[in-house]
């Protein structure tokens, strides 16, 4: 099974980062999108981490793996 992961850091105003995980984000993604996305999210503060702001856009990354599942009866 292939999983596609969109991994977006954050850092709030403690200095601590974060991340956000979305789950199979689209093909046609741009790394423009993914800046627009994340500004929005800093800018609507719509996350507060432990209570406490976004004050950083800190990375963002498309991650692909193979999952291999065994059904394992222990």
């Amino acid at each position: 099974m292939q999983e596609k992961k969109l991994l977006m850091t954050f850092k709030n105003t403690l200095g601590n980062t974060f991340t956000l995980t979305i789950d199979d984000p689209s093909d046609d993604l741009t790394e423009q999108n993914i800046i627009d996305a994340m500004n929005l999210i800093k800018e609507k503060n719509i996350f507060q981490p432990k209570g406490y702001d976004i004050a950083e856009c800190v990375s963002a990354k498309v991650v692909d793996s193979t999952v291999t599942e065994y059904d394992l009866v222990v």
